[in-house]
């Protein structure tokens, strides 16, 4: 396969971690901007792991999602009290503070007599796990996607279950929620929890497959994309958010076309989608559609 071609997809699909981490909370009814911080989080975990610890790569990235949804619960105590923009503003505060923290954060250690590890602001350089296991790139790419569809797999399970009901009915209204007796505090930490675990692992894969990170690959602009991503693709569906990614990446990015312009195009797309279908191209009544449209074909070839 193409070498772009395999780059490119992976792109999409390490990135689409992050955007289902945002969509989770949307769904929940709160607006982060700062799921980037938890894919951060997860790419630092999961790298040291790998190369100071001499961890294998499965039991890496389980560390990084579970320390990055730790962090996400926890953070989630102190800020889920906060509705709206208060929210908002507090989840871009932690996502600076993790970033500066990142450009602090110094751990070397001499592994085969070269000096490595995280080193402030210069990042973290040669993770190089899957190049020293003769992991191809293409081979690489489908770790990615054996794992996101993982992912999808239990967000769609999860949603036909009284959990994810629960988790919908708070983030239409979380007032009426709360009268029909469900805890709406625990319903959404839950959910922090989850998407903070959800960044985690896509940052893992980050790491790894990039070989580097450093503080400012994890900055606004990224957790901004991954809120956009859900409200450009649809909250009726986990698939929402991976068209949103495909739009930006797949098309908007990896074309000649919009290049130089992609930031424009995609903010316009946004402001448009927005005023014309508020939850996205795939909100609920799109999904009810096709939904029906299937039962109905089914129901023809019998």
């Amino acid at each position: 396969m193409d070498g772009f071609l395999i780059t490119v997809l992976s792109n999409i699909g390490m990135i689409s971690f992050v955007a289902l981490s945002a969509y989770i909370l949307l769904l929940s009814g709160q607006i982060s901007f700062g799921q980037q911080a938890y894919f951060g989080i997860g790419a630092y975990v999961a790298g040291i792991a790998t190369v100071m610890w001499s961890w294998p790569l499965a039991a890496a990235l389980v560390l990084g999602a579970f320390v990055a949804g730790a962090a996400a619960g926890l953070v989630g105590l102190v800020t889920l009290r906060l509705s709206g923009i208060y929210f908002a503003m507090a989840t871009l505060a932690f996502a600076e503070i993790m970033r500066i923290a990142a450009e602090l954060f110094v751990y070397r250690r001499e592994i085969g007599g070269i000096e490595t590890g995280p080193d402030g602001i210069d990042g973290f350089r040669d993770i190089r796990y899957l190049f020293a296991n003769d992991i191809s790139p293409f081979q690489s790419c489908l770790i990615v996607y054996a794992l996101l569809v993982a992912v999808l797999a239990t967000l769609f399970i999860v949603e036909r279950t009284r959990g994810g009901r629960m988790l919908r009915q708070v983030g239409e209204d979380p007032l009426l929620a709360e009268v029909n007796g469900i805890d709406v505090m625990r319903v959404r930490i839950a959910a922090a929890l989850s998407a903070g675990a959800v960044a985690g692992l896509g940052g893992g894969l980050y790491a790894h497959l990039l070989t580097y990170v450093e503080p400012r690959s994890f900055d606004i602009m990224l957790g901004v994309h991954a809120l956009a991503y859900g409200l450009i693709g649809g909250l009726g569906t986990a698939l929402g958010p991976l068209l949103g990614v495909l739009i930006d990446i797949g098309l908007l990015e990896s074309t000649r076309v919009f290049r130089g312009y992609r930031m424009i195009v995609f903010g316009g797309l946004v402001a448009v989608l927005l005023i014309v279908r508020p939850r996205g191209l795939l909100d609920e009544v799109a999904i009810s559609r096709i939904r029906q449209a299937l039962r109905r074909w089914r129901h023809a070839g019998d």
